[in-house]
């Protein structure tokens, strides 16, 4: 295909997919700088925060060995739930690979300054199994590192503690957990823009726009009040 052909038709779908990247990367590069600042600005931060000073609250009181292995398994629960959510997802989308000549015509009704080709339907289709695919694994890896976690908490602090058993370590690993499981919910919000980039690209701008306004909302932690 030449190569003034190829852009007109691709053209609108590969400028949309560029400035939805975009306005993510320039999103996150902002938040950044934002936490370089403050480090409780985020609160990815706050939580790590948090996180660390239980894990030292445990170790330092073994009364506590209950109500943390209870805690921990609630995380386990709750990831292990969103991985399973993740694979019936990833089924539905190779579902939805098969009847790419059926149904790309009918989801593009609404399609403007895209095209019908059932070539960029599949690439769609593969980029939001891919999406599906690394919450999956993100999931997966969180329920990894907190089975680890709830044998290493239960430890009682002690000055000849091996190095990968301080509370440093186990503190590092149940942040580890804690960020795997952020990343594996990121990814399903961003299915969000890819599935309105079904229907056309300018339903990924636009979704793309919203999302990060909603994520400026929810990663922002609460101000201190005096």
């Amino acid at each position: 295909m030449d190569v003034t052909l190829w852009f007109k038709t691709f053209g609108g779908d590969i400028a949309a997919f560029g400035i939805s990247a975009a306005l993510v990367v320039i999103y996150y590069v902002w938040l950044r700088i934002q936490v370089r600042r403050d480090p409780t600005f985020s609160i990815h931060s706050v939580n790590q925060i948090t996180r660390s000073l239980w894990v030292i609250n445990v170790m330092r009181n073994p009364a506590k060995d209950i109500m943390a292995v209870q805690t921990l398994r609630n995380f386990i629960m709750g990831a292990s739930l969103m991985a399973s959510t993740a694979t019936l997802l990833i089924i539905g989308t190779l579902t939805l690979s098969g009847q790419a000549e059926s149904i790309s015509r009918s989801w593009h009704v609404l399609n403007v300054g895209g095209t019908h080709a059932a070539e960029l339907w599949i690439f769609k289709v593969v980029c939001l199994l891919v999406d599906f695919i690394v919450a999956f694994f993100a999931f997966v890896m969180a329920v990894r590192l907190v089975n680890q976690v709830v044998f290493m908490v239960t430890l009682p602090m002690e000055p000849d503690a091996h190095p990968s058993l301080s509370v440093e370590s186990v503190a590092k690993r149940l942040n580890r957990a804690g960020d795997l499981f952020a990343i594996g919910m990121r990814a399903f919000f961003y299915a969000v823009p890819l599935v309105f980039w079904l229907f056309g690209p300018i339903f990924l701008v636009v979704a793309t726009a919203g999302l990060v306004l909603t994520l400026h909302r929810l990663d922002r932690s609460e101000p201190a009040r005096g």
